[in-house]
C-alpha cells in the first residue's frame, strides 16, 4: 500500500516533465521519479539525411543551446571526413562555445535560480521570478541580462545569428572574427567581469545562509564525468573523457570520445522518454554519474586561467574528495563563466582568429563519426553512421540532461524525504523540489524557459483512490 504525489507539469525548464513522489504507509517518502513526458525523435527522422546537413538540423533540438549541438555535430562530420580542421577554425569554434557557456549559465543563475535563494523559498510564487528580482534589485537584474547578452553577441558576431547560426560545418567554420567584432567583444569584457564579481559576492553570501540546502539538495555519492586536457586542465571543446568517483579518485581517464560505448550504457525506463545513461563497468543503476559544471570542476585539476583557478581551489575545499552537493552547481556555473571570460580575453589578442584558412576539404573517409563537446549542461555526444554516399544510417545522441537523469531522480527523492511527511503537501516542499531539478538546469527540448512561477498540480492519493490533499499553482 502506498500513496503518490504527482507534480505535473514541471516548467521553468526547457521542455515538459512531471514528478512522482511515492509515499509508504507511514507517510514517509519511499521513492521519487522525474518523468520526461515529451517525445521528439530526432535520432530517427535524421536517418537518410546527408551528414553535412546535420549541424543545421540538430541545432534545432534546442533554442537555448543550439551552439552546443551544431559544434558536436560538426565534430562528428570532421571524423567522417577524417580531417584535422585548421587551427583557426578550432579556435573560432572554441570562442563561440565560450560565448554559449556565458549566455546559458547567466540565464540559469540570474533568471531561473536566483529568485529562489535571493528572494526566499517562501516568497509568493507571483513574485518569485525574474520580475521579482527586477523589483528587488533592478541593477542586479539588468547586469544579469547584459551578461547573457554578451554571450549571445559573441555567437552573433561569429555566426551572424544569436540562435541557430549557420556557421559550423564538417571540416571547419564558414567565417572568421572581424576586427570590428574583435573590438566589440574587447570593449564589453570589463563590464562582463564586473557583473561576474557581483554574482560571486551574492553567491558567497548565499552559501553562508543556505548550509542546509547544500547538505540536502542532491548531496550524495556518484561518479562524475567530463572532458579534460592531457594534463587534467578543464576542457569545453576538446580533450578526452575522465571519470572520477566521490572520493576524487580517477577511475577512468583519457578515453577517446569515439569509444564512449565501452564506458557508457543507456537504460530505457517505462516512466520516462528520457534515457538514463550509466557507467557501464558498474552496471545500472550503480553506475550513476553526473555531468555539467559540477562534474567538470570535479574532474579538472585546474581551469588554466588565473582568476578561475583561484576560485576552483575554494570550490574544491567544499568537498571531501569530490564536491557532491548538487546545490553547488550554481557555484560551478559562476566559475565557468569566469573561466570563459578569461579565455575570451586571451583570444582577443590572437591574430589567427582573423585567418581565412577555415575549412578542410575531404570526402567520406570513415563510415562512422563521433563528436563530443561540453554543452553548458554537460558532455554532449553525436554519433553518426553513414553509407558511402554520406547518408545517415544510424544516429545516436547522448545529451547532458539524460546523463543527469538518475541524479535528478535521486535529488528529488532526497529533498522530498526532508520536507514531506504525512498527508499534507507543504508549499515549502514544492518550492524546494522545483529548485532541486533547477540545480541541473535541465534541457528537455528546444523550447525556452517559461517566465514566472512554475505551474504545479500536486495530488496526494491514497491506495483506494481517495484524494488526501490537492494543491495547484499557476
Amino acid at each position: 500500500m502506498s500513496k503518490r504525489i504527482v507534480i505535473d507539469p514541471v516548467t521553468r525548464i526547457e521542455g515538459h516533465a512531471k514528478i512522482s513522489i511515492f509515499m509508504d504507509d507511514a507517510g514517509n517518502v519511499a521513492d521519487a521519479e522525474f518523468h520526461v513526458v515529451e517525445f521528439r525523435g530526432f535520432e530517427k527522422f535524421c536517418e537518410g539525411r546527408p551528414y553535412s546537413e546535420m549541424p543545421g538540423i540538430t541545432q534545432r533540438i534546442c533554442g537555448i543551446c543550439p551552439v552546443s549541438h551544431t559544434l558536436a555535430s560538426a565534430k562528428a562530420g570532421d571524423a567522417i571526413m577524417a580531417v584535422n580542421i585548421p587551427p583557426a577554425a578550432d579556435k573560432l569554434r572554441r570562442l563561440m562555445n565560450l560565448g554559449q557557456m556565458v549566455q546559458s549559465h547567466a540565464l540559469s543563475f540570474f533568471h531561473l535560480s536566483a529568485p529562489d535563494f535571493l528572494l526566499g523559498w517562501d516568497t509568493p510564487p507571483a513574485r518569485r521570478n525574474v520580475f521579482g528580482i527586477i523589483a528587488a534589485n533592478q541593477e542586479l537584474a539588468r547586469a544579469g541580462i547584459r551578461l547573457r547578452q554578451f554571450g549571445q553577441e559573441i555567437i552573433e558576431i561569429l555566426g551572424a545569428k544569436k540562435i541557430h547560426p549557420a556557421w559550423a560545418v564538417p571540416g571547419g567554420v564558414r567565417s572568421s572574427l572581424t576586427e570590428e567584432g574583435r573590438a566589440k567583444i574587447r570593449a564589453w569584457l570589463p563590464e562582463a567581469f564586473a557583473t561576474t564579481k557581483v554574482a560571486f559576492d551574492l553567491w558567497k553570501k548565499t552559501m553562508k545562509t543556505h548550509g542546509r540546502e547544500i547538505q540536502i539538495f542532491g548531496n550524495f555519492q556518484s561518479l562524475f564525468m567530463g572532458l579534460v586536457a592531457p594534463d587534467g586542465t578543464w576542457e569545453h571543446h576538446g580533450g578526452k573523457l575522465r571519470f572520477t568517483d566521490s572520493s576524487g579518485s580517477i577511475i577512468a581517464d583519457q578515453i577517446d570520445p569515439a569509444n564512449y560505448q565501452d564506458y557508457i550504457g543507456e537504460s530505457v525506463q517505462n516512466s520516462s522518454y528520457l534515457k538514463s545513461p550509466y557507467y557501464l563497468p558498474l552496471g545500472f543503476p550503480e553506475g550513476i554519474y553526473r555531468v555539467g559544471p559540477l562534474a567538470r570542476l570535479n574532474v579538472a585539476e585546474q581551469m588554466g586561467v588565473p582568476k578561475a583557478d583561484a576560485e576552483l581551489k575554494l570550490f574544491k575545499k567544499l568537498g571531501r574528495g569530490a564536491v557532491t552537493s548538487s546545490f553547488l552547481y550554481h557555484y560551478a556555473r559562476l566559475i565557468e563563466i569566469l573561466a570563459s571570460l578569461e579565455y575570451i580575453e586571451r583570444y582577443m589578442d590572437d591574430p589567427e582568429l582573423s585567418s581565412d584558412y577555415l575549412r578542410a576539404d575531404a570526402g567520406i573517409n570513415s563510415l562512422r563519426g563521433v563528436g563530443a563537446s561540453e554543452a553548458p549542461r554537460g558532455t554532449l555526444f553525436h554519433d553518426y553512421t553513414v553509407d558511402r554516399d554520406g547518408l545517415l544510417q544510424k544516429v545516436n545522441l547522448i545529451v547532458a540532461t539524460g546523463q543527469n537523469n538518475l541524479a535528478m531522480n535521486q535529488t528529488v527523492a532526497q529533498i522530498a524525504r526532508h520536507y514531506v511527511h504525512g498527508n499534507d503537501i507543504p508549499e515549502a516542499m514544492l518550492n524546494r523540489v522545483e529548485h532541486g531539478i533547477r540545480c541541473y538546469d535541465p534541457c528537455l527540448s528546444c523550447s525556452t524557459h517559461a517566465v514566472g512561477q512554475m505551474p504545479l498540480h500536486v495530488q496526494m492519493i491514497a491506495p483506494d483512490g481517495t484524494v488526501l490533499d490537492d494543491k495547484m499553482r499557476g
